[in-house]
């Protein structure tokens, strides 16, 4: 195994949009953010993302253009992340 080279075969990069996406299908019905009494899963975090995504893409938002936030939450800074590639 160790003489096996990184190919796409065994090796992807994971960005926080593949991480996003993939934790949503494998582990969808696993917390992904608990704050307080609060408690979302894979795949709630994953729609909530692609509904800010579409939200600021109505807005005429697009890769490329500037979004300044204040987001206190990791979650509301991951959608974000979503919402940059979109």
């Amino acid at each position: 195994m160790a003489n096996l080279g990184a190919n796409p075969a065994n090796s992807c990069p994971l960005t926080p949009l593949g991480f996003l996406e993939r934790a949503a299908t494998v582990f969808g019905d696993c917390p992904s953010v608990v704050y307080h009494d609060t408690v979302f899963t894979w795949s709630q975090t994953h729609r909530r993302c692609l509904r800010l995504a579409s939200a600021l893409a109505s807005l005429g938002i697009s890769r490329g253009d500037i979004v300044s936030h204040h987001f206190s939450l990791a979650l509301v800074r991951l959608c974000a992340w979503e919402s940059a590639g979109a």
